[in-house]
């Protein structure tokens, strides 16, 4: 059994991290250069607006806030410790990104349910989206279930994942720091890396083009057909 678990450690922490990062490079910058115009959220605002408000805010706001944390615990491990030093400062952080998170389910739920209800919304909704939703709400879940079993996340995704994850940007991952981690937090990472692998096939490159390219690019022209009604 042991041998099973280290042989999928080294395959989610040492090769899939790779497949996951080439796939999300190459296809994004391929998918730009034949496809930029694919290059859009598909916004379905225009089909059902009530329902798509309460679960687009809450669903932006709440996961803005949670990749904005998790992007300065990578990026300034040290600076996150050091806030984390006083016991109110580590409360505030832990209750803020607790809360961002439950409301970034909460929309993703409605976003989901949404969908699923609204006959116009099941029409222009692909089998790959419905994969994307799958994805992010396994995503935001665990990350509230390793909030609430394993407090004080951000402290230690400044002393263990933060070092791993610098370690497979310099090419020479150590699963050291990640394989002693509990299930759900493993489980947490693998999943992370699977939506950027995911990433360029979805409507989620919309990120990478806001808000400054709709500036400057061509007017993107979109006609509706459907047949003729007969008499």
């Amino acid at each position: 059994m042991n041998s099973v678990s280290s042989y999928l450690d080294q395959f989610f922490f040492l090769a899939f991290p790779y497949v996951a990062l080439f796939t999300f490079f190459f296809v994004t910058i391929e998918r730009y250069r034949n496809r930029k115009f694919t290059y859009s959220s598909l916004s379905s605002q225009f089909l059902e607006n009530q329902q798509h408000f309460w679960g687009l805010v809450p669903f932006h706001y709440g996961i803005l806030a949670v990749i904005t944390g998790h992007i300065a615990a990578f990026m300034v491990p040290r600076e996150i410790l050091w806030w984390n030093s006083k016991p109110l400062r580590l409360y505030i952080l832990e209750g803020s990104a607790l809360v961002f998170a439950i409301l970034a389910a909460v929309g993703l739920i409605a976003a989901i349910v949404r969908r699923a209800n609204v006959s116009k919304m099941r029409k222009v909704t692909s089998p790959v989206d419905w994969v994307l939703f799958a994805l992010l709400l396994i995503q935001v879940l665990l990350g509230i279930e390793v909030a609430v079993r394993y407090p004080w996340g951000s402290s230690w995704f400044a002393t263990s994942l933060s070092p791993y994850l610098w370690s497979v940007v310099r090419l020479s991952p150590d699963i050291s720091y990640v394989t002693p981690l509990p299930l759900t937090v493993k489980l947490h990472i693998i999943n992370a890396f699977l939506l950027i692998l995911m990433f360029p096939f979805t409507r989620l490159v919309h990120i990478l083009v806001i808000p400054n390219p709709y500036l400057w690019r061509k007017p993107q022209v979109v006609r509706w057909y459907r047949r003729p009604v007969k008499a």
